[in-house]
């Protein structure tokens, strides 16, 4: 089955380009085109597609809000987005992500890796891994004015067994499935079922999604992370 994907992108150069290099490859179709945040979310709504490359800079309502409405929406939970910016900086990559986006590129990124890029989130991975993840978050969180309000997800973690909170500090601390399945003595399945209940659980789209909670909730502190 073909991977379906919105273009999203006030510059329509810039969209006809990313357009033929992927209509150019077996198996990804481009099955719509947005030129700002809100027509992105509209026509998420109405093609469902597999992928979204989202422009973080658009006029009227920008990337990162958009991705927050679009991860947002039961309805769409289907859908996976993945950030294409020429700001490639540390604050634009954890803001993107905290609005639930799955991967982030900039936008001088080669064919290959645009192409690779797709197929990692159309899967339902994460493209930044934890463990590159992990290190944004501890340059990024004591600057944030994370803990003086509730985080939203705080309710929803104690509905965590005892095992997937387990799992999700070793998700937090970059382990894989099978490092998990290995430290925990319990086959990868098992590992990954875990993994899975606790992304259902606590409403996160993917991997990276599970560390930004373990650590904005304060499961797990930076300062763990050189233990």
């Amino acid at each position: 089955m073909s991977i379906r994907v919105l273009l999203a992108d006030d510059q329509a150069l810039l969209r006809a380009g990313f357009k033929v290099l992927i209509d150019a490859t077996a198996g990804m179709d481009v099955v719509a085109e947005a030129a700002n945040g809100h027509e992105a979310v509209r026509l998420t709504r109405q093609s469902r597609p597999d992928v979204v490359l989202m422009d973080i800079r658009m006029p009227e309502l920008d990337g990162i809000a958009a991705t927050r409405m679009i991860t947002g929406d039961p309805d769409l939970a289907d859908v996976h987005v993945l950030v294409l910016t020429t700001f490639e900086t540390d604050d634009y990559v954890y803001q993107a992500l905290r609005s639930g986006a799955s991967g982030f590129l900039g936008k001088s990124v080669g064919h290959r890796e645009l192409i690779d890029g797709i197929h990692t989130v159309a899967l339902g991975d994460a493209l930044l891994t934890p463990v590159a993840l992990r290190s944004l978050i501890t340059r990024l969180l004591p600057r944030q004015e994370l803990q003086q309000t509730p985080h939203p997800a705080l309710e929803r973690l104690a509905t965590l067994t005892e095992r997937e909170r387990q799992i999700l500090v070793l998700v937090a601390a970059g382990l894989s499935n099978e490092d998990i399945a290995t430290r925990l003595d319990v086959s990868p399945q098992t590992a990954k079922t875990h993994v899975n209940r606790a992304m259902s659980k606590l409403h996160a789209h993917d991997r990276a999604q599970l560390v930004v909670i373990a650590y904005e909730t304060g499961l797990v502190r930076p300062t763990h992370l050189t233990q």
